[in-house]
């Protein structure tokens, strides 16, 4: 656990230093953590590995549901679910790292991300006591698998057009509910539905707790798809299917509200969730480039392979960094709630929605970092990496999923922006404040104030600290220019989440190194040094082009030259040799055999 006492709120990174001891860092799990995250591997290693093919070919009905079955006797789907309705009752971190480390686990890693997620969550947090009850313990067990039923035809990112309904019956004792859902995962041996439908004309959804044996409830065939294969995803079709009034979950129109509160769980956890299979590709491209010989040497000793490697550690790394330091934030305000007398379930639902930004970013970040671990996976490979004998052209046909589910990332970068500015129209992120500041700086002169570089990391923070400014800048200025049409502008929405990832990423990275220096001493972080820097001077250069285009598109006359001016003002770093800090990152790499960090 971490010892955080600070009370930062979801986005004010950008306006607000954070102490690296006020972080969790994924080197602090305890013992337990690691105990339950090694037997999740073992899972993994025993019944998952030995099984791929047959899980990927469909061709074996029943192998999924065993191994679901077997997941449940193993407690790994009971995590997030309190002792009392027959789970494990641990921390949200810790359901962090279980999603992380089943994320090496391909086409089952959705199976079981489904189920305990969207399929579990809205009954442990929006369900009445008696729904608790009766399924959480089936549930938890893999006594019974679950679906989640939201997404139709006509209504993708904007779900809540969907047009599922459902009518009471003339007796008032149950709702009939008709309608088509599509892409719902598990649907082929889900015991349960989360549905989504409206009644009568409600703007808003509501959401219901079916259970199979109700009945009017058919499939179409698996559908077949790029990745995922050994996945269950298939259209369900509702026609006057009969719920029983009690199993309404939540209140009537509060449906959407529950999906919203629902991905952000399911998008911080896709962060973790990739970083199983990024480990992995990682680990298999380092063992398999000690293997592979060309001009009779190994191709690791060649530097534009080492400049792979180290590039996929560092991204991984960034990754881990963001994604735990979000994930113990969200348990710390969670704990802060509870305290405060909020019940359990609201305290966590008002936690996940306070950090809703940071949600969207591990879910982007994580997504296209497995993304480009991939195709380079299949680049190191060579020709073996296009052939389906090898690990690589699965990897990558599985990979690329993640970018689309949970929203998609185009989504999810236009929501964490038009987030941040609606907390600073609220007040409750002091935004405009520090990019008046901001604008008043460009057109004074400039500091040269000199740093103590005898601190660790203390450039490295300085510059971090320019990059916030660079947000302010073009944030500030766009959301004056702009105003209420700034939402419309996708391009420029776009172009601002790409600077507030880049600094979540780096900020966190960081402070995850300056944390761990403490801890070991500098000597043994000289590794996960290099990746730190590696990565912040890699992030200027996207901060610089994506804040550029954004200046450029809105802009003009001498505005848009101060603003210029000010972006290379702030986005201007003292040059680090990078190839040699690359080829130090490889060298631990490819010494260890495996991603070691």
């Amino acid at each position: 656990m971490s010892t955080q006492t600070n009370s930062i709120q979801g986005g004010e990174f950008l306006v607000r230093e954070t102490p690296a001891q006020d972080i969790f860092i994924p080197e602090e799990f305890s013992e337990e953590q690691k105990m339950m995250a090694q037997a999740c591997q073992d899972f993994i290693d025993t019944e998952i590995n030995p099984n791929v093919e047959k899980i990927d070919s469909m061709k074996h009905p029943e192998l999924v549901p065993a191994l679901f079955k077997k997941a449940g006797e193993l407690g790994l789907l009971g995590i997030s679910v309190p002792e009392e309705y027959g789970g494990l009752g641990m921390s949200f971190n810790t359901s962090m790292l279980i999603a992380d480390i089943i994320g090496a686990s391909g086409s089952f890693s959705t199976t079981y991300g489904a189920h305990t997620g969207i399929g579990t969550l809205p009954i442990l947090y929006y369900g009445t006591e008696e729904q608790k009850q009766t399924y959480l313990p089936k549930l938890a067990t893999g006594e019974w698998a679950a679906c989640y039923c939201l997404t139709e035809p006509d209504a993708g990112s904007d779900a809540n057009s969907g047009k599922t309904k459902a009518v009471l019956s003339a007796d008032g004792t149950q709702y009939l509910i008709t309608g088509q859902k599509m892409w719902i995962s598990n649907a082929g041996f889900a015991d349960l539905f989360i549905v989504f439908a409206k009644i009568e004309d409600d703007k808003n959804l509501t959401a219901f707790i079916v259970e199979k044996t109700f009945g009017g409830i058919t499939m179409n065939e698996e559908e077949k798809k790029l990745g995922i294969k050994g996945s269950s995803t298939r259209q369900v079709f509702f026609n006057d299917c009969p719920v029983p009034v009690a199993n309404m979950l939540s209140a009537r129109g509060n449906g959407f509200k529950i999906a919203v509160n629902i991905l952000n769980i399911g998008r911080v956890k896709l962060g973790a969730g990739v970083l199983g299979g990024a480990r992995t590709v990682t680990s298999q491209c380092i063992r398999y480039s000690a293997e592979r010989k060309q001009f009779g040497v190994s191709i690791n000793s060649f530097g534009a392979i080492k400049a792979k490697l180290a590039e996929m550690a560092t991204r991984i790394y960034a990754t881990e960094s963001l994604c735990y330091r979000a994930g113990q934030d969200i348990e710390d305000r969670m704990g802060a709630l509870a305290a405060q007398g909020m019940s359990d379930s609201e305290a966590k639902l008002k936690a996940m929605e306070q950090f809703a930004i940071e949600c969207a970013i591990a879910k982007v970040h994580g997504s296209e970092v497995l993304d480009y671990i991939v195709d380079q996976g299949v680049q190191i490979y060579g020709g073996m990496g296009y052939s389906a004998d090898a690990p690589m052209e699965r990897a990558y046909r599985d990979a690329r999923i993640s970018r689309i589910y949970e929203g998609t990332n185009e989504i999810n970068r236009m929501l964490m922006v038009g987030m941040v500015l609606k907390r600073a129209m609220k007040g409750e992120i002091n935004l405009f404040e520090p990019a008046m500041a901001v604008a008043s700086e460009l057109v004074s002169v400039p500091s040269f104030e000199s740093i103590d570089t005898s601190e660790l990391f203390a450039m490295e923070k300085d510059l971090v600290h320019k990059l916030k400014k660079v947000f302010l800048m073009v944030g500030g200025k766009a959301a004056m220019a702009l105003q209420d049409r700034i939402e419309d502008e996708q391009e420029i929405m776009m172009n601002l989440a790409d600077v507030m990832i880049e600094i979540y990423a780096a900020e966190s990275v960081l402070l995850r190194s300056e944390k761990l220096v403490s801890q070991r001493g500098e000597g043994a972080c000289a590794a996960q040094i290099a990746m730190s820097r590696i990565y912040l001077y890699e992030a200027i250069d996207k901060v610089e082009a994506a804040a550029k285009e954004a200046i450029v598109s809105f802009a003009k006359g001498d505005e848009q030259k101060v603003m210029l001016m000010g972006l290379k003002r702030f986005t201007k770093p003292d040059f680090v040799n990078t190839k040699e800090l690359r080829r130090q990152v490889a060298d631990v790499m490819i010494s260890e055999g495996k991603y070691p960090f």
